[in-house]
């Protein structure tokens, strides 16, 4: 998975100790939010083609930082930069089109862009490049090309790549299965607090694979990045709560980890919330909210998924039979209004 394709940071290059100029006062100016004293100084720089000031200009526009948002000039600002060499703009530009923002969607010219700022070492544009080998997206899919692309990245401590080689290694995809060094590097994404890695981290000790089983250990990074919104860690702490492995059993803390994957419209956190209110475990009973959860989760598992889906119809329709008119009626309301929440910060 990607979080970060952009490289947002307004930086300068420099070779040494130099007086500040208009080009270094209006980075810091952006960068301590004085948004029109960086467009004054950066936009005749920009202009006379200063490649750095073109890049910064970029990221203003793409964010509507002093200027009102405006993704095509920010992707025409990146590619001027980006045409000069300046691999951060490459980079930025790739991920425009990788995103079709600002530009019609084109994978094909992302990983052109991706490719030119990797080859300059740039560690994130070597991770979006691994994905889109790992997927096939705008290249042929080569799981050996995307763990050297990974691994370039994840050498120079970029925590998504040091994840998405762990996936690589715990698979066999590109390279030999191993699990012992897919823990290795989930451990160095997980420390940097990168919450997927966090979440792998914690299923490798869950399960066994690659280090000792050891519940409590699971636990703890599995809240580590259920405490950053991660879902699926979320669902597996209601799970150990409500079984008691690796924590002392606790049905009302398992109601509420189960609850926030569900908020975030985790289907297996709704289907598992669905659970408890029809068993009263954590929860009252009560059949209004275990049939919402139940619909929700019908409809938000994956659609290859069929036997979940299946499994949460049913559950609904087992409750349906206990309930009035009046009562389905009511829940039928509150799943068609229902609104996922944002669970917290991220990887």
């Amino acid at each position: 998975m990607r979080l970060l394709k952009l490289l947002l940071i307004l930086y300068v290059c420099a070779a040494g100790p130099a007086a500040a100029g208009p080009l270094e006062d209006g980075v810091a100016a952006s960068r301590n939010g004085d948004y029109a004293t960086a467009l004054r100084l950066l936009r005749p720089l920009a202009d006379q083609g200063n490649a750095i000031a073109q890049f910064n200009l970029g990221i203003m526009y793409g964010l509507g930082r002093g200027v009102p948002q405006d993704l095509a000039a920010a992707v025409s600002w990146y590619r001027k930069a980006a045409e000069q060499g300046e691999a951060r703009a490459q980079n930025n530009l790739g991920s425009m089109y990788d995103t079709g923002q600002g530009v019609p969607l084109d994978h094909a010219a992302a990983a052109s862009w991706y490719r030119k700022a990797a080859e300059q070492g740039v560690a994130t544009a070597q991770s979006n490049l691994g994905f889109l080998y790992s997927h096939g997206r705008g290249v042929p899919r080569d799981p050996a090309a995307a763990a050297s692309w990974y691994r370039k990245a994840a050498e120079q401590g970029h925590a998504e790549a040091q994840n998405n080689l762990g996936v690589m290694y715990e698979r066999g995809e590109g390279l030999p299965q191993d699990n012992a060094a897919a823990v290795s590097w989930y451990r160095k994404a997980a420390e940097q607090g990168h919450a997927k890695g966090q979440h792998n981290l914690g299923l490798m000790y869950n399960h066994g694979r690659g280090v000792p089983q050891d519940y409590a250990a699971a636990v703890a990074w599995y809240l580590k990045a259920a405490n950053q919104g991660d879902t699926a860690s979320q669902v597996k702490l209601g799970i150990f709560y409500g079984t008691g492995q690796g924590v002392s059993q606790d049905q009302a803390a398992a109601a509420s980890w189960f609850r926030k994957a569900a908020d975030q419209g985790e289907a297996a956190g709704q289907f598992n919330l669905g659970i408890l209110y029809v068993q009263g475990r954590g929860v009252p009973v009560d059949a209004v909210q275990a049939y919402k959860w139940f619909s929700l989760a019908s409809l938000r598992y994956d659609a290859s998924d069929k036997e979940s889906r299946e499994d949460a119809a049913k559950n609904r329709d087992m409750v349906a039979t206990k309930m009035t008119p009046a009562q389905i009626a009511d829940a039928q309301k509150l799943a068609r209004e229902w609104k996922p929440k944002t669970g917290g910060s991220r990887q």
